[in-house]
């Protein structure tokens, strides 16, 4: 986890230049990341301009990690739409924690920076539209 939140950190000052602002909080599971982005949305003023969900799920010996893993995707996307806010989804879903290692140092991806880089680039995406113009 700790590699995912790097790899965000790494990205956002990257993208942001040293300007904005990042805050982490951290939730028990991945379970609880839309409560936890909903709860942040709402008790922020202003709101934040995008959340980057970062967890990891294992493939057990059991389909649990399947349930977990539609359930905190849809709850994400749903939230987005209903805040109007981007959360980008950097939830690694690995059979071994190898997987996910590889996923978070760079190996075969750094998944935190590349979610950071999708939230900041959304956001500023959906900034720049101006829907006085939109016929």
């Amino acid at each position: 986890m700790q590699k995912l939140v790097q790899g965000a950190r790494d990205a956002f000052q990257e993208s942001c230049g040293g300007g904005g602002q990042l805050t982490v909080i951290t939730c028990p599971g991945t379970w609880e990341i839309p409560l936890t982005v909903l709860s942040t949305w709402e008790a922020l003023d202003p709101a934040p301009d995008a959340f980057v969900a970062l967890g990891c799920v294992i493939k057990g010996e059991t389909s649990h990690d399947r349930w977990i893993n539609e359930s905190v995707c849809t709850a994400l996307t749903n939230l987005s739409i209903r805040m109007r806010t981007p959360v980008a989804l950097g939830v690694l879903t690995c059979d071994t924690m190898d997987q996910a290692i590889a996923r978070a140092d760079g190996e075969r991806g750094n998944k935190g920076g590349e979610a950071m880089r999708a939230a900041v680039e959304h956001a500023t995406l959906l900034r720049s539209l101006s829907w006085d113009q939109v016929p």
